[in-house]
This record gives C-alpha cells, sequence and structure tokens, in this order.
C-alpha cells in the first residue's frame, strides 16, 4: 500500500510540473532550466556554455540554461541531489560521483582499457553502450543525456615522481569510487576521496601528497601554485556524463523533449576536439608557470598498464549488474578500436 501511495505521489508531481510548463511554454515565457559543474574554463564548463547556445537556438527561445560553474550551486553531491530532485535542473561530471546514486557510474574509471582519447571517444559513440550508460541512474530521478571524453588521467604531486615506486605511500586524492580507490591501492598510495574545493588547500598544508585528475582541471584551479610535478600518467580516461531531472524532461512537450536529449548528443560529439586542444593547452600552461610534466618512459609505462588493467574485472565481479555494463563497455572498446 505504501509503495502504491508513493508511485501515485510522484505521479501527481509529475502531472504538476507537466502542467506548470506546459503553461510556460504556451505563454511565451522561457522555461530556466539551472544546471551547474565543479570545474571552470575545462571541457565541462565548455560543454554547459555549448549546450545552452544549442538549446535556446533549437528551440527558439522556449528553453533557456543558466550556466553555474566553479561550484556555484554547491558542492558536487549537493548538485547532483539537487538534479535528483529537481531544484536543479542538471549537472555535469565525471561519472564516478554518481556512484552512490548506482555503482553502475564508475565502470568509466577501468585503467587500461582505451588505448588514447580517440578510442575512448569512439567507445563512448558506440550506440549500445551509449544508450545503456545513460540510461543509468532512471530510477532515482535521473537522465542522462550527453557522455564525453575530458582528457587523459594523471597526476598533480608535491614532490617528482619519475617511477611507479614514487607513488608508494603517498595520499592521493580520488573520485569516490572503488574503482579509484583500488588504482590508488595498487600504486602502494593511500587513496583520499575529497571535494574539489578542499583539494588546494590540502594540498598546500601537505594532508595530501598529490592529486589524481586531468591537466585541464590542475590548470584552471592554479594547481601549480602547490605542486609542481604534473606526471602524465594516461593510465586511464577521465570521462564526464551530463545529466538532467528526469521528471523536468518529461514534463516538457514531446518536440522540446527531442531537442533536450537531440543537442546533448550532438554537443557531447562536438566537443571532442576543443576537448583535446584543452589538453594540450593545458600542458603548455603548466610547464609556463614553472610546473614540470613529467612521462614514464616506455617500459615504466608499459608496467603501469599491466598492474592496473586487470582491476576493472576484479572490482566489477563484485556486483552482478556492474559486471554485465563493464562486460557491455569492453565489447565496446573491442568493436572500436
Amino acid at each position: 500500500m505504501k509503495l502504491v501511495m508513493q508511485s501515485l505521489g510522484v505521479a501527481v508531481c509529475v502531472l504538476s510540473l507537466s502542467a506548470i510548463l506546459l503553461a510556460a511554454d504556451r505563454q511565451g515565457t522561457p522555461i530556466i532550466a539551472r544546471m551547474g559543474t565543479a570545474t571552470l574554463k575545462e571541457a565541462n564548463h565548455e560543454w554547459l556554455k555549448r549546450y545552452a547556445a544549442a538549446l535556446e537556438r533549437d528551440t527558439r527561445g522556449r528553453i533557456k540554461v543558466e550556466v553555474y560553474p566553479a561550484s556555484q550551486l554547491g558542492s558536487i553531491s549537493r548538485m547532483i541531489e539537487q538534479t535528483q530532485f529537481g531544484a536543479i535542473q542538471g549537472w555535469v561530471g565525471p561519472p564516478e560521483f554518481l556512484s552512490g546514486v548506482d555503482m553502475r557510474y564508475e565502470i568509466l574509471s577501468a585503467p587500461g582499457l582505451f588505448k588514447d582519447v580517440a578510442h575512448a571517444n569512439r567507445v563512448l559513440r558506440d550506440p549500445q553502450f551509449n544508450a545503456a550508460f545513460l540510461a543509468l541512474g532512471a530510477n532515482k530521478g535521473l537522465k542522462g543525456i550527453g557522455l564525453f571524453v575530458d582528457g587523459p588521467a594523471s597526476f598533480v604531486s608535491r614532490k617528482p615522481v619519475r617511477k611507479i615506486a614514487g607513488f608508494n605511500g603517498l595520499k592521493i586524492r580520488v573520485l569516490s569510487s572503488p574503482l579509484q580507490r583500488e588504482q590508488v591501492r595498487a600504486l602502494g598510495a593511500t587513496p583520499v576521496p575529497m571535494a574539489l574545493g578542499q583539494v588546494l588547500t590540502a594540498l598546500q598544508q601537505g594532508a595530501l601528497d598529490a592529486v589524481m585528475a586531468e591537466a585541464p582541471v590542475f590548470v584552471a584551479f592554479r594547481y601549480y601554485s602547490v605542486g609542481k610535478y604534473l606526471i602524465e600518467s594516461e593510465h586511464s580516461m577521465v570521462l564526464a556524463v551530463a545529466v538532467i531531472n528526469r521528471n523536468w524532461f518529461e514534463g516538457l512537450p514531446p518536440d522540446l523533449q527531442n531537442i533536450v536529449a537531440e543537442d546533448g548528443r550532438k554537443v557531447s560529439e562536438e566537443i571532442f576536439p576543443w576537448a583535446v586542444k584543452d589538453v594540450n593547452d593545458g600542458l603548455e600552461t603548466w610547464t609556463k608557470n614553472g610546473g614540470e610534466v613529467i612521462r614514464f618512459d616506455s617500459e615504466e609505462q608499459k608496467r603501469l598498464v599491466e598492474l592496473l588493467r586487470p582491476l576493472g574485472a576484479q572490482v566489477t565481479a563484485q556486483r552482478p549488474d556492474e559486471k554485465l555494463l563493464f562486460d557491455l563497455l569492453q565489447k565496446a572498446a573491442e568493436r572500436n578500436q
């Protein structure tokens, strides 16, 4: 009985929202979509800006997206919760942050899966995998509308790390997902999940020795001011997902629903060249500001990938539904070599 009443309550909310959105649309009042991200002046922020422009153009002003970068709408976990419950309409960021919503979101952290950024981009565009991944979160109030490459994974460290052994004993900030934590443990280091807004201070004070992310984020937040060494490990890819509130989406008129979904797909495809250039520009900016970019020699890089590659299968094997999606990801990676 309780479940029936909850379902009825959700249905009433959806119908009420739909009526509000339809009334606004008929009156010529733009439907406002507030969307946020934690980062600034990198691929997630750029995706939102492009998406806002595309929606306003293709809906002829019927939908207007307000873009809030740099955690203006709160922490990442707060933005995700607000998106789920409809306080805001969308969030863009690394899917691993959604592992609390559905653990399957973490599978894209799997190391050694992608040969390079171009391979990762082809895999994300694979129709079968793309549809399955963006469908995650539907039972938790979310709808995926975009999936795209941010850049290769790398580290910023307070001291130089020129061999795998150099990671031993370090405290390294990671995203809060088992796959990211196990990668750091395999390196002999201690994983420290931490909100992005706290990382710079933690590095400065020595509470962290290093952070794992990607070059454009390091540059945007000027990590070179507290950690000189950027280790281009490229053992995995930093990817991003765009999610919106499902009830808000379903309350839109059908023609607007089509545009919202289609523009998400288009912007996710179009942003790839920009993201690649952003990584290269970031590395150049890093060195211009006194930082050093470290790359392992070919043998050390091979050992790193061989050390970390098995973790994807090992971690996802603990949950059948996660293993199923990870197997789908592996097949997509093989199809799109």
